[in-house]
């Protein structure tokens, strides 16, 4: 596809006028209506907010990339806009956008808009491509810079090919042969939407392998297929196999060598290290249950993996992720319930039926944990035995265990079963996803459930209850300590979610909230930290730094601790460490004072619902900020030096 049929002068905004992502997100789109590309403003720009609304758009390093496929679209086309000082699109890194790209395509269109935010991507990963935009003056120019980068792009994509069609075993045997010294690398690159970070990963490998006198194919799993596949060839003469995906890809062919898996990210931001380890022989070789081609027959999903720890810690994040909304949504409920009990009473129907609403979706939280735990494993038809393990752990009083339990059950019981039932008749197929899975699947979980694991897990969360409800004081500030600061440590990460998860499984087995109180005051710290370290040393903050106070107080009285995430990726250790100790502070406290909160969300909300420790946790919170704030202000150089500092780097 050519980019400079769809980029074109007349659909250029250079500058933009508007200073908001709203602003010019309608700025864009009446551009498109203007021209003619869309007939529906309303329709298209909905359309566009929805995109905006499952994830930003604003892909970082100061490029934003909004896109929608709708009826309301006339002709695939793509406003480029150009605000040269910047402005917040909510970008992933946190930082101002400056070139935006909104891609309009139409709704038979065959996922047009996803090939031209895989060609965006690569262009966009060349700083001499991006510098020459934000250069350019006119739409004459910005078109011209488009023209050449295209122009370059398909002399590589026909050089790519040319290399690709004349490639063999022997071909690379005799390439050996003739430069013994240099490493041939292979890589495979993918993202959850198949879109941009596939090929900015893809693209920031090459560069760092050539840059190093590196040979590398790398296969991206993108929106618009499997490109560059590797071969068998490919991968018995690799040196090194990198696997950077943030979705599950065919790994069955790698059985028996060694690989280095990572996220999408790392592709991108840590390259460097990443074919390190692929070229120092170190990487763990992987293991491969053989049994891709059965898990997507049955799942229709990615290719199957084999177990690993990281695959462990993998399907239980989908576990805990698919439940967070529930204990959010259900959490907010029952604070706002409690509030109102204080305000009308608690025979007010306003407290019943807010505290109905989000106790009905707390009764959700071990089934949704157990089904999705059980999906990441064996797919789309383990979930039936998920929710069902999950529910009968409730009955049997087995706790959050007793749903971790049921979930990896369910999962690895629907793996065996695709295996067993692999060699049925091709005409049974139907049958055989329908009918026999689930059914079997169901019985088999079940039974295990009802007769053995809930009843064991019923004792052992029996046990693991009494063993907490007789720690003395000194255990439990420890206790208490250790979950408010490992809020902090990743702000959102596997520590984070550990420490959550642990506070939420005692919260639903005996509605007890004092560990719930720990984590929240810790996570609740480091946005409200931050806030009142800019604030109180504006001298080693800079002004967009101390624009956003107001924002990470929010964000912190509504115990948001991610708010705190773009100052910790630009100063992790003074950051993070200060936050970390006013946490464990705040969390600790929280135990000292003997203090418990009555949902598992909320905040503000939930602290105002409190009565008699109202005090102590508003303390806690304060006295953990305050230390966190003065520890990070202290620490931190004055802007100036860092400036410096930067520059001597």
């Amino acid at each position: 596809m050519n980019l400079t049929d769809i980029i074109r002068p007349e659909l250029m905004l250079i500058p933009a006028q508007a200073t908001t992502k709203a602003g010019i997100l309608d700025e864009m789109a009446q551009k498109l209506v203007d021209q003619g590309a869309v007939n529906d403003f309303e329709t298209f720009r909905a359309a566009i907010q929805n995109r905006e609304e499952q994830m930003s758009t604003g892909l970082g390093e100061g490029i934003a990339m909004p896109h929608a496929k709708t009826e309301a679209v006339t002709k695939t086309s793509v406003v480029f806009a150009k605000k040269p000082e910047g402005l917040d699109f909510e970008s992933l890194d946190g930082q101002p956008a400056k070139l935006f790209f909104m891609i309009a395509a139409e709704g038979g269109a065959a996922d047009t808009h996803l090939s031209v935010l895989a060609e965006l991507s690569k262009l966009l990963m060349n700083k001499d491509f991006t510098t020459a935009l934000l250069a350019a003056q006119t739409p004459d120019q910005a078109s011209a810079v488009i023209g050449l980068a295209q122009a370059a792009l398909d002399a590589e994509a026909k050089a790519e090919a040319a290399q690709e069609a004349n490639a063999g075993q022997a071909d690379l045997a005799a390439d050996q042969a003739g430069d013994t010294d240099q490493p041939y690398l292979i890589a495979v690159t993918a993202c959850p939407t198949g879109i941009a970070h596939t090929y900015m990963a893809e693209d920031v490998l090459k560069q760092a392998a050539e840059r190093r006198g590196i040979r590398i194919k790398v296969e991206t799993n993108g929106s618009d297929g499997v490109k560059h596949q590797l071969t068998q060839s490919d991968i018995d003469q690799a040196d090194g196999i990198i696997v950077a995906v943030g979705k599950k890809v065919a790994m069955d062919r790698f059985s028996g060598h060694r690989v280095v898996q990572r996220p999408v990210a790392d592709g991108i931001n840590k390259t460097d290290e990443l074919i390190d380890l692929a070229l120092s022989g170190e990487a763990p070789i992987y293991k491969s249950s053989g049994s891709d081609s059965q898990a997507q027959a049955a799942t229709s999903q990615n290719k199957d993996k084999g177990f690993s720890l990281r695959g462990v810690y993998d399907d239980l994040m989908s576990g805990i992720s698919a439940m967070l909304p529930f204990v959010i949504a259900g959490g907010i409920m029952l604070a706002i319930s409690f509030l109102l009990e204080h305000i009308v009473g608690g025979d007010s129907a306003w407290f019943t039926s807010f505290n109905s609403i989000g106790s009905a979706a707390f009764s959700f939280l071990i089934p949704v944990l157990a089904g999705y735990i059980a999906q990441s494993i064996g797919g789309q038809p383990a979930l039936v035995a998920g929710f069902a393990g999950g529910a009968l752990a409730v009955t049997a009083n087995a706790g959050f265990l007793g749903g971790l339990v049921a979930g990896f059950l369910a999962g690895y019981a629907m793996k065996f079963i695709i295996k067993a039932l692999s060699g049925m008749p091709q005409s049974l197929a139907g049958v055989r996803t329908i009918l026999l899975y689930p059914v079997v699947s169901l019985l088999v979980v079940g039974l295990l459930m009802y007769f053995v694991f809930g009843p064991i897990f019923g004792i052992v969360n029996q046990a693991m209850l009494d063993f907490l409800n007789n720690l003395g004081t000194g255990n439990l500030v420890l206790l208490g300590a250790l979950l408010g600061g490992m809020m902090a440590i990743d702000m959102g990460g596997p520590f984070n979610k550990a420490a959550y998860a642990f506070s939420i499984g005692i919260f639903t087995d005996t509605g007890d909230g004092r560990f719930m109180a720990a984590v929240m005051v810790g996570g609740m710290i480091p946005p409200m930290a931050i806030a009142l370290a800019t604030m109180l040393f504006k001298s080693k903050f800079t002004e967009k730094q101390q624009a956003t106070s107001l924002t990470n107080l929010i964000m912190g009285l509504s115990f948001i601790t991610e708010g705190a995430i773009p100052f910790a990726a630009a100063d992790p250790l003074r950051v993070i460490g200060s936050s970390v100790i006013g946490a464990a502070i705040g969390g600790g406290l929280t135990q000292f004072w003997n203090t418990a909160v009555p949902a598992p969300h909320g905040g503000i909300f939930t602290i105002l619902a409190l009565g008699e420790n109202r005090l102590q946790i508003v303390l806690a919170v304060l006295i953990g900020t305050l230390v966190s704030a003065l520890i990070l202000g202290f620490w931190k150089k004055p802007v100036e030096d860092q400036l410096i500092a930067e520059v001597e780097e």
